[in-house]
């Protein structure tokens, strides 16, 4: 059980209602059933919303969060935006990112990597920091987990999970250390994503209070290797 129990009656809530409506001659009963299924309705949450929630709603948000089709994700690029560091540290990190989904041809996993992005905020242009070879700047690779056999802390027991130790990461790249679950924000869809920050130090695994969503912006432009060679699992 996640610690942040969403409240009876929250728009948090994880079970789907599937009314039944019942058609009689009665033009009033017939708008009355109309609305009470309108009601019942899951709310589709939107990247405005997440970016105007503190750590405890964005944390109901995962738990109630709906499993990845990892499938689904290869060939596809997200908008990144960050939802926890204060106005200071965007300025001095960043804001806005780029991570990527791609098949891995040689193992079969769902892999990608993040790109760090010049800083338009989420509705401007999406232009990728290049370097000198004017090659994408790329950093914090990760393969797409089952989260089955894993244990989060907080009570999070959701279906997947970015595992940054086996992606080929440097010793020097401290992403290395991420173990990231990471939901669908909307049963039946992948456009918004939101992810969780933990670290795996030795055999404990550290919570942190950095959330960020993902938000789809269409097919994967650029596919980059790994910075080195991950041994077959």
């Amino acid at each position: 059980m996640c610690i942040f129990e969403p409240k009876s009656g929250s728009l948090l809530r994880t079970a789907f209602v599937n009314p039944v409506t019942v058609m009689t001659d009665r033009p009033e009963t017939d708008a009355m059933n109309t609305e009470q299924t309108l009601s019942n309705t899951p709310k589709r949450r939107t990247l405005e919303e997440l970016m105007e929630m503190k750590a405890p709603e964005l944390h109901q948000v995962l738990c109630a969060g709906h499993p990845l089709d990892p499938d689904a994700l290869a060939g596809r690029q997200f908008l990144g935006v960050d939802l926890s560091l204060p106005g200071w540290a965007r300025k001095i990190l960043w804001h806005t990112f780029r991570k990527t989904f791609v098949r891995d041809e040689a193992s079969g996993d769902v892999r990608g990597w993040n790109v760090r992005m010049e800083q338009h905020g989420i509705n401007g242009p999406r232009v990728p920091i290049t370097d000198r070879r004017g090659q994408p700047v790329t950093f914090g690779h990760y393969r797409v987990r089952s989260a089955e056999n894993m244990r989060f802390p907080r009570g999070w027991s959701g279906a997947h999970y970015l595992d940054y130790g086996s992606a080929g990461n440097t010793f020097f790249d401290l992403a290395r250390l991420g173990r990231t679950p990471l939901v669908a924000v909307n049963a039946g869809s992948q456009e918004l994503l939101l992810g969780w920050e933990v670290f795996r130090v030795g055999p404990a695994m550290l919570p942190m209070a950095l959330y960020w969503a993902l938000r789809d912006e269409g097919p994967l432009e650029h596919v980059v290797a790994p910075p080195r060679a991950v041994p077959p699992r």
